[in-house]
């Protein structure tokens, strides 16, 4: 029996194990980190661990197990393998994540300064 909130159903059980995995997958900080950064746009693995701060093999690895689940794809340019998202909710599920806990962490005085300017 699948729960009702609203007039919507509950997920399936196989759908929220693949969510569970996806998020398991995003719970590791430097693959959060790469995920972040391909969002903003693809890239090779070089740059990828320059941008992260990441060791080459290491950032490999993280990219492989993203690849694997299927959270990001690549393909050859020449001798080179370029990275990226292609999935739009992916993008969108990292970038708002990032966003409110970005906007969480600045000051508490900071929106209130920003919404009297617009108001006056």
């Amino acid at each position: 029996m699948t729960g009702n909130a609203g007039g919507v159903e509950d997920p399936s059980a196989e759908v929220l194990a693949d969510a569970a995995a996806a998020f398991g997958l995003l719970a590791s900080s430097a693959r959060l980190h790469l995920m972040w950064a391909l969002s903003q746009g693809e890239c090779d693995v070089t740059h990828l661990a320059d941008r992260v701060g990441g060791a080459l093999p290491a950032v490999s690895q993280h990219l492989a197990k993203l690849k694997l689940a299927g959270l990001v794809r690549s393909r050859r340019e020449g001798r080179r393998q370029v990275y990226y998202v292609d999935d739009p909710d992916i993008v969108t599920v990292v970038r708002v994540m990032i966003r409110q806990l970005t906007a969480r962490s600045q000051p508490a005085h900071a929106p209130a300064r920003e919404a009297r300017g617009n108001g006056g």
